[in-house]
């Protein structure tokens, strides 16, 4: 007899439930092993040993199973991080015995419960002044530089004219939104004055809000580009500093009620790939946004006014840039949608040994694919047409949606 053995892919709880029922189970079963279909893997850092040992044996019991350092389980190091290794149902029975344990093992239930339940109920919208943002879909953020020297388009859209005409063209073919920027941020760009980049974007700004019904947002640092514009009509800030530039920016964005967009980067466009090296760099850079998200709430800006961007090729090297588009889930943990820009990028044109930033489409649409299936859901590209045909289709294979 053949009993044609063979993998099941599930990695979330829709496609577990189908899988369940498409054996016949009872309704009742379903729901009791839907959830413990589904492995997660939870990364811990610096638990003190003793309560490591606490956890290691807790999973065990429970039919998982926490990874510790060697040393560990006899204290001869201090902390070490832990990997828990288990289902969502035996994660959150974890959480129900950690509450009367020590070494801090209290709160730990608590935020990995919170972790569990970001993980179960991604945001499904995201605020802008007087807008929002469906994220039930894909969004395709357009980008348009009102710049001399941008790497892919610089010098293409410096009038204001031409700019506010691609931008009714980049509505046409299907943006939802659409990014303008009146300094160069590519590697090595100096910048430019204030009054220069006011100067820039505000009349596209102006132009835009009349000609379109699609929310504009302003990719600036600069507190006063992003105050200037969002009076001309602009409905969310995109801040490549994540804060981090200008001290004033996180009371403009709230006091404007604009939505934000927070951006991983080290150091400012001149100086950014000096230097590309870190321990940890997904750790670093989810420190990094967390450190932004406190910057902005602290100020005013409302959790669901905000979206968070890894950075691609800011501050990064070419396998940097791959280690984060393979890791990109991992960003889900911080509980905001993620934004991915890796349009036309030199990592792309590495890979592809193209030096032509307008040749390296189809590279950027295997990115667009693949963070959709990483969990991204707004992406911000120079080609609208194409990537949001690609990321309308790598949805409804990953979502099941017809």
């Amino acid at each position: 007899m053949d009993f044609a053995p063979r993998f099941l892919h599930v990695d979330n709880e829709a496609d577990a439930l189908k899988a369940l029922a498409s054996v016949g189970v009872d309704p009742a079963g379903i729901q009791r092993m839907a959830g413990k279909m589904i492995r997660h893997l939870v990364k811990l850092r610096a638990v003190p040993c003793r309560a490591a040992n606490i956890l290691k044996q807790e999973m065990l019991a429970l039919g998982g199973d926490a990874a510790v350092a060697r040393g560990s389980v006899a204290c001869q190091i201090p902390t070490t991080d832990v990997v828990l290794i288990g289902s969502r149902k035996k994660l959150r029975k974890l959480c129900e015995r950690l509450p009367h344990q020590p070494f801090g093992l209290a709160r730990l239930s608590d935020e990995l419960g919170d972790l569990l339940d970001r993980a179960a109920n991604p945001p499904q919208i995201m605020r802008g002044r007087n807008c929002r943002l469906d994220l039930t879909r894909p969004n395709i953020m357009g980008i348009l530089n009102v710049t001399p020297d941008s790497f892919s388009d610089g010098g293409v859209y410096a009038s204001s004219e031409m700019a506010i005409r691609r931008g009714i063209e980049m509505s046409d073919e299907g943006a939802d939104l659409i990014d303008i920027g009146g300094e160069s941020t590519r590697p090595g760009a100096e910048g430019v004055g204030t009054q220069e980049e006011i100067d820039r974007v505000v009349p596209v700004v102006e132009g835009l809000c009349g000609e379109i019904d699609l929310p504009i947002s302003i990719d600036t640092s600069k507190s006063d580009v992003a105050r200037e514009a969002i009076r001309a009509g602009a409905h969310f800030v995109n801040d490549i500093s994540g804060l981090h530039f200008d001290d004033d920016m996180p009371s403009v964005v709230a006091e404007s009620d604009a939505g934000l967009f927070l951006m991983h980067t080290r150091g400012r466009p001149d100086t950014m790939q000096r230097d590309v090296f870190y321990d940890d760099l997904v750790s670093e850079v989810m420190d990094y946004l967390s450190d932004s998200i406190e910057k902005a709430v602290a100020a005013g800006v409302p959790e669901e006014k905000i979206a968070i961007d890894p950075g691609i090729g800011f501050g990064k090297d070419s396998a940097g840039n791959l280690e984060l588009l393979r890791r990109l889930s991992e960003l889900s943990s911080l509980g905001y949608p993620v934004l991915l820009g890796s349009s036309r990028k030199s990592f792309i044109g590495k890979i592809l040994q193209q030096k032509d930033p307008q040749q390296r489409v189809y590279g950027t649409l295997a990115t667009v694919a693949l963070g959709v299936e990483q969990g991204a859901t707004i992406f911000r590209v120079h080609d609208i047409r194409p990537a949001r045909d690609v990321a309308l289709t790598a949805w409804a294979i990953c979502r099941d949606i017809m």
